[in-house]
């Protein structure tokens, strides 16, 4: 009998450890196998994991990521539209690598060159895009460039559109990542990333992905390889399940199986250990905070959510959460100005901070405002 109770509580304490919240375990840079890497959360902008991720290397296609997300903000802006016919030039139809070749003069809308674009990295199709919104090529990479100087790319340098091998045109994994979050902003561009197999030219031409992992990876989104001489075989690869979005980059690998392998691996990495987390705004953060010397004594408030938090796995119920508010609110309050901040942390470091700002307009007192009211009240008061 005092063997079968030993037995029982020694199985009760096995199962309560194995409920206990973990860390997230560490990945090593041996486990994955490609010279330069990154992983990061797109949400948060959190980096998990990073291998030489400032090393200046060569691209290839990886390049169109830029490319595609300077066409994707031409057609939200509407200067150009899915629907409009593009014209192959001379220079476009020259392009070698992955293309469909493209013949001088050939028409084809933005949609389908997009998808030729996305899904075949054809060379052809991108460099007639960046010319149809930017009128050259030249004057397209010139965008780039002043892009990715908006975007802090720091180690990036763009010498054509497309990534075919050219000297200076370099990259980091770091800054692949930083385009690749800013261009799956455009959810358009996912009609295209998640496409294993599509048609061109009414069928004769088949588009096949070149990111293998759109046929058998759990919740992937995309989103571009590439491939040349030079810059060996690299992938940005983003996938997204149970809110957590993930971008992994990999650059530099050997041959696409190792290339495939190692996003594979960041991705696992980033499911297995990290979730987001959604704790409750304390009711105190949206309180009326007191102003002075205003036409009313508080203001109402309330409480700017943006972005998500994310947390090891398990973790989520350890988040703490503080409340400031400023000491000295001066009348005039204008509407949505900050009186204030919440901030959620994880064993004392910061997570997330949401701002509390003015639900409404509160107005200076002034002499001919005090006697309006006075005026107001002794109106009210002869009624």
């Amino acid at each position: 009998m005092k063997l079968k109770k030993a037995a029982a509580f020694s199985l009760a304490v096995l199962l309560t450890i194995s409920c206990l919240p973990v860390s997230a375990s560490a990945l090593t840079n041996d486990e994955v196998n490609a010279p330069s890497a990154v992983l990061v959360e797109a949400n948060t902008g959190k980096t998990l994991f990073e291998k030489n991720p400032h090393e200046k290397r060569c691209c290839a296609s990886i390049t169109k990521v830029m490319t595609l997300l300077l066409v994707m903000e031409a057609i939200d802006s509407g200067k150009i539209g899915l629907d409009d016919t593009v014209t192959a030039s001379d220079h476009a139809s020259s392009m070698g690598g992955s293309q469909i070749w493209l013949k001088s003069g050939e028409t084809m809308t933005v949609d389908d060159m997009l998808k030729a674009t996305v899904i075949a990295s054809a060379n052809d199709t991108a460099t007639a895009l960046a010319e149809y919104v930017a009128g050259s090529e030249d004057e397209f990479v010139k965008q780039m460039n002043e892009k990715a100087k908006k975007l802090q790319m720091n180690d990036t340098t763009f010498k054509n559109c497309n990534g075919l091998d050219e000297d200076g045109h370099l990259t980091s994994a770091n800054d692949v990542a930083i385009m690749s979050r800013e261009l799956i902003k455009h959810d358009k561009i996912f009609k295209y990333t998640k496409v294993w197999i599509d048609y061109l030219r009414g069928g004769k031409t088949q588009l096949v992905n070149t990111n293998k992992l759109v046929k058998y990876y759990d919740g992937i989104t995309g989103l571009k390889t590439g491939t040349t001489g030079k810059a060996g075989s690299c992938i940005s690869a983003t996938a997204e399940r149970n809110g957590v979005s993930l971008i992994a980059v990999v650059l530099g690998s050997s041959n696409t199986k190792d290339r495939f392998a190692a996003a594979r691996t960041l991705l696992d990495y980033g499911f297995a250990n990290w979730e987001v987390a959604e704790p409750a705004v304390p009711e105190t953060a949206r309180l009326p905070v007191s102003v002075s010397n205003g036409m009313e004594p508080q203001v109402q408030t309330d409480v700017t959510k943006s972005g998500s938090i994310l947390v090891p796995k398990g973790r989520a119920k350890d988040v703490k959460s503080s409340v400031t508010t400023d000491k000295n609110v001066k009348a005039p309050v204008k509407e949505g100005q900050s009186v204030g901040k919440v901030v959620f942390t994880l064993d004392g470091k910061t997570l997330k901070e949401y701002g509390i700002c003015a639900k409404n307009d509160v107005a200076e007192i002034t002499f001919r405002a005090s006697f309006g009211l006075l005026f107001k009240n002794l109106i009210n008061m002869g009624a």
